[in-house]
């Protein structure tokens, strides 16, 4: 009686182990698959036009790209050069606007307006496409952004350099959306920052800050540009003499007394 009771028990503990062993495997199977359906459902979806999150962007970085007169081959590399980087820099489900200057105050030509939508390389296998993701991200953001770098520099004499609208235009069109108030936001402007039109005119009065403050246009170009961080590539156009210290001292001052939130100014090179 004693070894059929042994084997009995035997037999009972063997069975408790092995359904141990099935609860443990059942339980990190619905762990995983916990962890799987968490991630596919908290997948952000994106726009199919602007490929930015349905929600909001993350960042918002608006970029001014001065095409009024064309540019020296040097600069024209510098040029390209810092706008690979920013490519670069822009965080998955970051928006980037893209203008260019047209010598019609307040009006510009849109050129660019997507966010990064992520490459393969960021893509969790296990519950997306890498193929996909990677194909999207390099005909909707990269390979657009190449397209416009590879532009630059082509640009056509003006009549008028409206900087200042230009600005203006941008802090309501890319930022003043109510949605957007607490995102960050940065301002890119890539010109030789000579501001020329009929209300005011560095060619005509000088770049005197009071000389500015004597007409218009602080009025009517007032924006708030208030948690904006601006960064100006500025360069110097061939045939323009106007000192670029100067310049900086001015717009550095407009972009202070309009609320920008930090500048940065970077003197591209090819000044002849």
């Amino acid at each position: 009686m004693a070894r059929r009771n042994r084997r009995k028990t035997n037999g009972s503990t063997g069975a408790i182990v092995l359904g141990i062993l099935l609860l443990v495997l059942t339980a990190a199977m619905a762990s995983v698959f916990g962890v799987l359906y968490f991630k596919a459902r908290n997948q952000i979806a994106l726009d199919e036009t602007t490929l930015c999150p349905t929600t909001s962007p993350t960042s918002i970085t608006a970029v001014l790209i001065d095409v009024s007169d064309p540019i020296s081959p040097v600069t024209e590399k510098d040029l390209r050069i810092r706008f690979g980087e920013l490519k670069d820099s822009i965080p998955v489900g970051g928006q980037i606007v893209i203008y260019e200057l047209t010598d019609e105050p307040g009006k510009l030509n849109q050129v660019f307006n997507r966010c990064n939508p992520g490459s393969g390389e960021q893509a969790d296998e296990l519950i997306s496409n890498p193929r996909f993701i990677q194909k999207r991200w390099e005909d909707g953001f990269d390979a657009p952004l190449q397209k416009i770098s590879e532009g630059i520099g082509n640009g056509n004499s003006s009549d008028q350099s409206p900087i200042l609208g230009g600005i203006q235009t941008i802090n309501l069109e890319a930022f003043g959306k109510h949605d957007y108030a607490k995102l960050p936001k940065r301002l890119i402007l890539a010109s030789d920052m000579i501001e020329h039109t009929p209300v005011y005119s560095m060619y005509r009065a000088g770049i005197a800050f009071d000389k500015f403050e004597a007409t218009s246009a602080p009025q009517k170009f007032w924006t708030p540009l208030d948690n904006i961080t601006v960064e100006v590539w500025t360069f110097t156009r061939p045939g323009v003499s106007i000192s670029a210290t100067e310049i900086a001292q001015f717009w550095g001052r407009w972009l202070k007394a309009n609320g920008a939130d930090s500048t940065r100014f970077i003197q591209l090179q090819g000044v002849e």
